[in-house]
């Protein structure tokens, strides 16, 4: 048997696929996918402002272990193109910081296209460049 790639045009994508074959002659692009430099923050005063325990969003974290809520905040450029407070998001390349989160929180104006996951105390600082998000909710 022999295989062709041939491309598609998928929005402004080409991406090549095994057209022909079950299964394999649909493919899904996201369209809401970005890439994104991807911090983390810890749920203090130094790092957020005064209420630290309290997101921009109203969401009330647990000091304590903030690992748990699975939370993320995003810049405002974000934001204004419609990642919002509650919607669910998918990182991925962003190795143990793969996964599901939520959008509870925004980032100071001076921060542009990134996503800031909350952690406690015991991380370390990282920065991660051309990390993927994608809205899921």
């Amino acid at each position: 048997m022999i295989l062709f790639l041939i491309p598609q045009n998928v929005g402004n994508v080409i991406v090549p696929t095994l057209n022909g074959l079950v299964g394999y002659d649909k493919v899904e692009v996201p369209v809401n996918m970005q890439k994104v430099t991807l911090t983390i923050y810890k749920p203090t005063a130094f790092e957020t402002d005064s209420t630290p325990n309290i997101t921009a969003s109203g969401f009330k974290i647990d000091t304590i272990n903030p690992d748990k809520h699975r939370i993320v905040a995003i810049s405002r450029d974000l934001k204004k193109k419609g990642w919002g407070f509650g919607k669910k998001i998918r990182i991925r390349k962003g190795g143990k910081y793969n996964g599901v989160y939520t959008i509870k929180d925004v980032m100071n104006n001076r921060h542009k296209n990134r996503v800031d996951v909350l952690v406690g105390s015991n991380h370390a600082p990282i920065r991660l460049e051309n990390v993927e998000i994608t809205l899921i909710d």
